[in-house]
């Protein structure tokens, strides 16, 4: 039976990367990290990846962690960087997540942190997306963040890749 991986499948995922898209979808750049996810579910991604629309789900999405021992976070950053600017960074602690993540970063850290104190705290790596601003009430993005949803693509699976060779 073929496995589709762009929706998460009950059982052992200890096998699986997940990669999870956060931020607003309403308010314009800030929800690249779920644009991205979307794109991602439409394509034919390897059987080991797993993506998520994790929005702005905060301590909600604790549970999803649990089977999980790899996560590669999505999410726009107000860096003060050029707009579209991809990161790649490897977090350990909350402390370790940039300073400037938007709006809703206190939620990723304090749970993050959480998952620590639980000791469920599974291998984390955090591609960001510089934006320069907010723009309320639409899904629309601008340009420069728009363009770079192909190169943060490409930056996701190739690290997929990468992890999941590490797995073998």
């Amino acid at each position: 039976m073929e496995e589709n991986s762009s929706i998460l499948i009950f059982g052992d995922k200890s096998n699986k990367i997940l990669v999870l898209g956060i931020g607003n979808y309403l308010m314009g750049d800030e929800g690249v990290g779920v644009h991205i996810v979307q794109r991602m579910e439409k394509m034919s991604l390897p059987s080991y990846v797993e993506v998520l629309d994790g929005g702005t789900g905060g301590f909600f999405l604790m549970n999803v962690f649990d089977d999980y021992g790899k996560v590669i976070f999505l999410d726009a950053t107000m860096d003060g960087k050029k707009g579209g600017t991809i990161a790649l960074l490897k977090p350990k602690f909350a402390a370790d997540f940039p300073k400037v993540l938007s709006v809703h970063d206190v939620g990723l850290k304090d749970m993050v942190e959480a998952l620590y104190l639980q000791d469920k705290l599974p291998e984390m790596h955090l591609v960001t997306i510089s934006v320069e601003g907010i723009q309320p009430m639409t899904i629309e993005m601008t340009p420069d963040v728009e363009n770079s949803i192909p190169i943060a693509i490409e930056t996701i699976l190739k690290l997929s890749e990468e992890l999941h060779q590490k797995m073998l």
